[in-house]
Formats: C-alpha cells, sequence, structure tokens
C-alpha cells in the first residue's frame, strides 16, 4: 500500500535531505516556501546542451531574476554541488515540460523524458530570504494561508542573449509601510535569491494592471497599512524558456521549487567536497 500523501503542515521542521525523499517518493506535490528553513531553494531551468551557453549568457546578463547557483554536467541527473543524493528527475514537488513553447505536461516525475543531452542550471529562489524576514519579524502572508506567492509578467525588459529575452517576472509580497526599508535591507543580503526589490507601491510602474489577477501562484491582500513590494523572480527564466520555443524544455512548477542541502547564507554556492 503506497504511502499516504503529506500536507504542508506536516513537512515542518525537516531537513532538506528528508523533505527530497518524500517529494521523490511522490509523497508531496504542493508548494515549498516556508519549508526547510535555514536553506537555498531553486528555480530550474534544463534545456538541451545547444541552447545552455546562450541561455547562461543570458543568466548572466540578468543577475537579479536569473541568479545562478548551479549547473550540471550534460545528461547527468545529479546535481552533487547542491545536495549529495539530488536527482533533478524526481526531487521537485511539480515539473512542467515544454515543447516548441506549448506547455505538453505538468508532472511529478521527469525520469521518462530526460535526455542525454540535457543540462540543468538551478537559480536562486526568494523563498530562501523568506525565511530572514520572518525571523525579523516582517510576515509571509501567502505562508501563513499556504498559498502559492502571487507572481505577474512585468514590463520590464531583460537584456536578451541568443534566442533569450523578453520582460520579468515578479512576485510580490504586502509589507508594512514602517517595515519596508528593513525588508529592503535584509533581502539584499541575499543576491543568489533576487536580492532587494526592484519596485515598491503602484504596480502600474511595473506594468501590472491587477494585483488581484497574477500570472501565477494566488492573490493577497494589501492591508491599508502596507505596501506592495515587488522582487524578480525566478520564473523568468520559464516566461523566457517557453517564448524560446526550443523543441524541449522543463522547468519546476511556479512555486514548487528544489530544496538544496546549501545553507541560504552560504559564501558559495557549491557543497565542499
Amino acid at each position: 500500500m503506497p504511502s499516504p500523501a503529506l500536507r504542508h503542515a506536516d513537512l515542518a521542521g525537516l531537513s532538506a535531505q528528508e523533505l527530497r525523499e518524500i517529494i521523490r517518493a511522490g509523497r508531496y506535490d504542493r508548494h515549498t516556501a516556508g519549508l526547510a528553513a535555514g536553506k537555498l531553494q531553486c528555480n530550474l531551468a534544463i534545456l538541451p546542451e545547444a541552447h545552455a551557453l546562450d541561455f547562461l549568457r543570458f543568466c548572466q546578463r540578468n543577475p537579479k531574476p536569473c541568479p545562478v547557483v548551479g549547473v550540471s554536467e550534460t545528461g547527468d541527473p545529479m546535481l552533487p554541488t547542491l545536495g549529495r543524493d539530488i536527482d533533478i528527475r524526481t526531487d521537485v514537488p511539480r515539473y512542467r515540460v515544454f515543447r516548441h513553447g506549448d506547455l505538453t505536461e505538468e508532472v511529478t516525475d521527469i525520469t521518462s523524458v530526460w535526455r542525454d543531452d540535457l543540462v540543468t542550471v538551478a537559480l536562486g529562489c526568494s523563498f530562501t530570504f523568506e525565511n530572514a524576514l520572518m525571523k525579523a519579524g516582517i510576515p509571509m502572508r501567502h505562508i501563513e494561508r499556504d498559498q502559492t506567492v502571487p507572481m505577474y509578467r512585468s514590463s520590464l525588459q531583460l537584456v536578451p542573449a541568443g534566442p533569450f529575452g523578453g520582460e520579468m517576472v515578479v512576485t510580490m509580497r504586502p509589507v508594512a509601510r514602517d517595515r519596508v526599508e528593513d525588508a529592503h535591507r535584509i533581502s539584499a543580503a541575499f543576491p543568489q535569491a533576487h536580492g532587494s526589490p526592484i519596485g515598491m507601491g503602484d504596480p502600474v510602474g511595473v506594468g501590472i494592471s491587477d494585483l488581484n489577477r497574477p500570472d501565477w501562484g494566488e492573490p493577497v491582500e494589501v492591508r491599508a497599512d502596507e505596501v506592495p513590494v515587488y522582487w524578480a523572480c525566478g520564473v523568468t527564466p520559464q516566461n523566457v524558456l517557453q517564448a524560446a520555443k526550443l523543441a524541449v524544455c522543463i522547468t519546476h512548477a511556479p512555486g514548487h521549487m528544489l530544496i538544496a542541502d546549501v545553507a541560504e547564507d552560504a559564501e558559495t554556492t557549491v557543497l565542499p567536497h
């Protein structure tokens, strides 16, 4: 008999490796916000080697939304620089598979679509600094409500490279007016996880028409004493990869991250040998 599925609340306090084992076993397929406090969480872009160098150039030119924290060997599903046992085919709660720009599958295991020419690029995620914000007394409403953080296509243009370009995707978190400077200072200490905000206040300023209608995730209330604060988002490369219409590429599903063994405040994102 298969083990029962677990809820987000059941996973509190588990280590990164314990969480990956649960995800690998198919027992959890929801968002990872608030899990494995103190550990780096990663967005994923998996693409053919023929396009990998252009994609890495794109990431280097757009470090806010695309902070590279790990790159696999071609065809190797393991990511030993981020975790001893990480198998990228099974250790993420949910994946998206794109073919020629179309989303063709959303799955919990990509073993059947893995190819020997694929390269995995892991990118830092803002879930990493959320723990530091909460420790400082700045609540994260989407975590309190067990929701996926709201994400929006913005009008902020990216620096192109090869077939990759377009607009930045941003996340929004409501922050009390008297804590906005604190949120900026705290998140700035995590450049490998998008760093400081890219904007705040009126959503029109970043090209968002309606905060109640995110492109991904779920809307959260912005109260009268709060300001909407926007951070660069690791769904940006998913948007860019889809627009490039590659024959195949794979990403995490928004909000469903790879949890690494690397500490969120590590000087380098490469585990020691």
